[in-house]
């Protein structure tokens, strides 16, 4: 390689670190604000041994979980490069082919780790903004009143401008991050100095003893830890906009030191000063760099939210790709970054779900009793998953594979079981969110089955139908384009067509468009097309999307002519099928399950507007479906 092509892939490299900084590790970088106050306040007391055992569970859970869990064993576990729960599902189907068992299993796990990802996403804007504005109260205790107020507002103009994209803001994003890491380490070495036998804490056997000594209340201790991990998922979740290494630079390079620098600062601090521990983060600072820390802190949660927020609305598109969830409104909001989304109704729910969490628990320590459940959640069906992927498609020995399974898994149980203890004081919230979505979810994809099911009882082959389209009904000029789910046969919405119309265009496309295991697929194989028995005038359509795409009719249009299929786009008509649903008394659904899905059926978005289509040129035909 030239010293020239070398220099660009290496500044190239150092401008995806960068971004990764700024992008990946807000969540996980604003967890100092918080955690270790935490881990104390759950009945903690703040002595010596117990702070030396403290910072050694840190230390060792954030080496454990996030540096060989995810940095270096989960995110080698990616689909065509990307990453999080949607690809990880993905993988997984791919390892459970013919198993119909296990794809459901594997389907019924990953929604439960998607669901208690959204209940993740309501709770880390607001605990971590509203533990940045707290600062105000140790600054200056008289302002107390102002923490709630100043904090919707914040959250408020971040939900705002949504609607604008990330873009602009996310170029501010790794400066002040890089900043925030900094800072980070740099308080910690100020405090660390001052006590450097904190540094013993890395000794593991400090931690045992905590635990050890603590017995059952080790777990109230452990449920409190967890809070040093959220956001590690993020790691493996955004490897498809960075990539594998930038990553792993990003976190061995600078923030994985500064995380650890600054909770030993804070250890550090409490051995010095117990009463520090009212909230250790600002007390690091000294005063003159109180105001300036406030602004910056804030600035991170920020920052920390709208990744969240980016990945629900990230998560939401795959969803609806994969046919896990209905179509919704999904607006793009950069015309070079595909994966810069905004998906309005989910802004808008997040909004309403933040500012009641604000309102109704008032602090973050009251907030931190719903975090961790959530977290652990996903981290629990990151493990199952990557299993099954690195036993079926890893090849992995039986030994080895049970061997990661029962590491990393009983890892993941004792932090679920810490957690569920405080369920009832707030660790409720992300299991009724991720149990009324997941109730959503698998009654769409059950509904949807059956609407399929219905659609093939009723199915026609075209040979059925061949001698009557050639001998009764009126070709007229001009192309129509049919949309079917069904892969098979003639689709209904052509079938009502000529029955009552008794006329048919000289070319007929039959389009089925069809969302693969994959993220993206290359335009080379976008398209099938194959013609209806001897007419030529009839064709099957099937395009072929990966689950990170956006299926656009009307760039597959201009990939058709290209193969040759001679299609005038102004003189192409488009026929959608309007479908009502109903239910037979008979039928096995459950009536409040008939009635959820009735109503998700019919407000879901229009297929017109989510695939591209000239809405001019479209024409809608009703189609009753009684299931």
């Amino acid at each position: 390689m030239s010293s020239h092509s070398k220099n660009q892939s290496n500044s190239q490299l150092a401008k995806l670190t960068m971004g990764a900084i700024g992008v990946v590790f807000g969540d996980i970088g604003t967890s100092p604000l918080y955690a270790l106050k935490e881990v104390f306040l759950s009945g903690l007391t703040i002595e010596r041994l117990h702070i030396l055992g403290a910072l050694s569970l840190v230390f060792w859970t954030l080496t454990l979980i996030v540096t060989i869990k995810y940095s270096i064993f989960i995110m080698r576990a990616d689909n065509k490069g990307e990453g999080g729960i949607m690809a990880l599902i993905a993988l997984a189907l791919q390892g459970s082919k013919g198993d119909d068992k296990k794809i459901h299993y594997v389907v019924t796990v990953g929604l439960i780790g998607a669901v208690l990802f959204y209940g993740d996403s309501i709770i880390t804007p607001a605990i971590s903004v509203l533990s940045a504005v707290e600062g105000l109260q140790t600054i200056a205790p008289n302002l107390e009143r102002y923490v709630l107020p100043i904090t919707i507002t914040v959250l408020g103009g971040l939900f705002m401008m949504q609607a604008k994209g990330s873009g602009k803001m996310g170029k501010l994003f790794a400066p002040i991050m890089c900043i925030w890491f900094v800072a980070l380490a740099a308080l910690g070495i100020f405090n660390i100095i001052k006590v450097p036998d904190v540094l013993l804490a890395i000794n593991p056997l400090y931690g045992i003893q905590l635990l050890a000594e603590s017995g059952w209340h080790g777990f109230l201790i452990m449920g409190a830890v967890v809070l040093t991990i959220t956001g590690a998922e993020a790691l493996y979740a955004d490897m498809g906009h960075f990539g594998l290494k930038p990553i792993r630079f990003a976190w061995f390079g600078l923030v994985f030191p500064a995380l650890l620098l600054n909770y030993f600062g804070q250890g550090a601090l409490l051995i010095s000063n117990p009463e520090a521990i009212s909230n250790p983060f600002y007390l690091l600072a000294p005063t003159w760099a109180l105001y300036p820390l406030l602004v910056l802190s804030t600035l991170a949660t920020v920052i920390a939210s709208q990744a969240v927020i980016s990945g629900a609305f990230s998560m939401t598109k795959q969803a609806i790709q994969l046919g896990y969830c209905p179509r919704m409104s999904v607006l793009h909001t950069s015309g070079e970054e595909i994966g810069q989304v905004y998906v309005p109704a989910i802004n808008w729910m997040l909004m309403l779900a933040v500012f009641i969490l604000v309102l109704s628990f008032g602090s973050s320590t009251a907030l931190a009793s719903a975090y961790g459940l959530a977290v652990t959640g996903t981290m629990i069906s990151t493990t199952l998953l990557a299993f099954i992927v690195i036993q079926a498609l890893w090849k992995w020995s039986k030994y080895s594979s049970i061997t990661f399974l029962s590491i990393f898994l009983s890892i993941d149980l004792v932090f679920i079981f810490s957690n569920s203890l405080k369920i009832p004081t707030g660790g409720w919230l992300p299991l009724v969110v991720g149990t009324v979505l997941f109730l959503i979810m698998t009654t769409w994809i059950k509904g949807r089955a059956l609407v399929s099911e219905y659609m093939d009882e009723r199915r026609v082959l075209f040979e059925d139908v061949e001698d009557k389209v050639k001998v009764e009904l009126v070709r007229v000029p001009g192309t129509a384009i049919y949309l079917t789910r069904s892969l098979h046969g003639v689709p209904q919405v052509l079938l009502q067509n000529f029955s009552h119309n008794h006329v048919l265009h000289e070319r007929i496309i039959v389009l089925s468009i069809v969302t693969t295991n994959e993220p993206f697929v290359d335009e080379s194989h976008r398209l099938k097309i194959r013609t209806y028995g001897d007419n030529k005038g009839f064709y099957r359509l099937k395009l072929y999307y990966g689950f990170k795409e956006n299926a656009d009719v009307r760039r597959a249009l201009e990939l058709c002519i290209q193969e040759g299929l001679a299609i005038d786009t102004k003189d192409t008509s488009f026929f959608v099928g309007s479908e009502t649903v109903s239910f037979r008394n008979r039928n096995p659904f459950p009536k409040w399950r008939r009635a959820l899905f009735s109503y998700l059926f019919h407000n879901s978005s229009s297929a017109i507007e989510f695939f591209q289509i000239p809405v001019e040129q479209v024409m809608e035909i009703g189609i009753r479906i009684e299931l």
